[in-house]
């Protein structure tokens, strides 16, 4: 049930205001809407735009199409690998040594000799920067005791950040039968690595660097690091994020960039050429920080409306904000958003801090932003005598309502 809150219609007059304003809005959302400039077409494969913020979908081009990650298997990698310094698991000045299995893969590396070591924050860096394979296999085997175990974790993350079309054999993204994902679930991957752990973007923004290496075998050549991301040098405010390419995935990119306030991430897949893939990635990015506006709705904790509670000691309680509530709509449109909580009525008691549902930011007849609300306070039961007597009062309510 959605009550939705309209104060301006009470009265005698709610009719006539009504009308008046269908009008009025109908005719700003036309003149709006024809301001507002159509989608990109993109040779990508599939595609998506989202808001890091918050995950709002901002534009898809078949965003759950199961394809080969390639490389940007390693935003994983990588999350895995923040939440464990984050945990005190392992610390970035570790040192990792590196195995026979992770000396012998192939692909884009560092050319990793068995038994080198590197301080677990040089591996991460050459991972995050060269896409390294070598790097991102020997942090998953000192992570979690073995690559497999790393992948088992990875595939565990996966379900819990709801992604439901994809599936990790390895901690690299090298070609492999059962390893897939979609352009919706690498955003929702990616947003969680940029705003849970923005150490990373310290290095996939850096365009050239060099490691610390010993050893009489390290070529000098080995130490250098470019980015394989050139969005970066390309696109300002660009700060990642992955790369993927094999001749299976074509190829693809997870990039992010930052105006303002508004971090945005962009996925592309199956592109024939690198340069494809970057003029797909900007003109999402270009579309979104050019075509829509960000709208603070509420602040977390903001009372948003109430939610009946027909047993309760009081009949209703206040419902606020879990978190701040935030939606992207179209340029020119902020004032045509509406608000509603959505929630059926709850049985007492209720706790608070207990959800209630959620407040919903509507434009133009679709969802673009729901976030849940809780109770402000505790609701107990009302007593039998109070329920007998609202069960009265609105009998006769309903009689008289009915005369009218």
């Amino acid at each position: 049930m959605l009550f939705w809150r309209n104060p301006r219609l009470w009265g005698r007059r709610a009719p006539f205001m009504a009308g008046l304003a269908a009008v009025v809005v109908g005719a700003a959302a036309v003149m709006s809407a024809s301001s507002h400039a159509a989608p990109p077409e993109l040779k990508a494969r599939s595609a998506v735009l989202v808001s890091a913020e918050t995950g709002q979908v901002l534009y898809e081009k078949d965003p759950d199409l199961r394809v080969a990650p390639a490389s940007i298997t390693k935003v994983m990698t990588m999350l895995l690998a923040m939440e464990a310094v984050d945990s005190k698991k392992v610390s970035l000045d570790d040192t990792v040594t590196t195995s026979t299995e992770a000396s012998q893969i192939g692909g884009s590396q560092i050319w990793l000799m068995e038994g080198e070591q590197m301080k677990f924050g040089d591996m991460m860096k050459a991972v995050a920067i060269v896409s390294a394979n070598d790097a991102a296999y020997a942090v998953s085997e000192f992570i979690a005791g073995s690559a497999g175990d790393f992948v088992n974790q990875m595939n565990e993350k996966a379900k819990e950040l709801g992604m439901k079309n994809t599936h990790f054999q390895n901690p690299d993204g090298l070609p492999a039968p059962e390893h897939y994902s979609s352009a919706l679930d690498i955003a929702t991957m990616s947003r969680e690595l940029v705003t849970k752990h923005p150490k990373v973007l310290e290095w996939t923004s850096i365009w050239t660097d060099t490691l610390e290496r010993k050893g009489p075998r390290v070529r000098q050549e080995e130490s250098f690091l470019r980015n394989t991301n050139e969005l970066v040098l390309r696109y300002p405010g660009a700060d990642g994020l992955k790369t993927g390419m094999t001749d299976e995935a074509g190829y693809c990119l997870s990039g992010t960039a930052k105006r303002d306030d508004v971090r945005l991430v962009s996925v592309v897949m199956g592109l024939p050429t690198n340069e494809d893939r970057l003029e797909d990635i900007i003109k999402l990015l270009n579309y979104g920080f050019r075509e829509f506006d960000r709208v603070a709705v509420a602040k977390k904790g903001d009372v948003v409306g109430k939610v009946r509670v027909p047993n309760g000691r009081r009949e209703d309680v206040p419902a606020a904000a879990k978190a701040d509530f935030v939606a992207f709509v179209e340029k020119g449109k902020k004032d045509l958003v509406g608000t509603a909580i959505a929630s059926d009525e709850r049985r007492a008691p209720i706790k608070k801090g207990e959800k209630l549902g959620a407040i919903v930011a509507s434009l133009d007849g679709r969802e673009v932003a729901r976030v849940d609300v809780v109770a402000t306070e505790d609701v107990p039961r009302a007593n039998i005598f109070t329920v007998i007597m609202r069960a009265i009062r609105d009998f006769f309510r309903g009689i008289f309502g009915r005369g009218r």
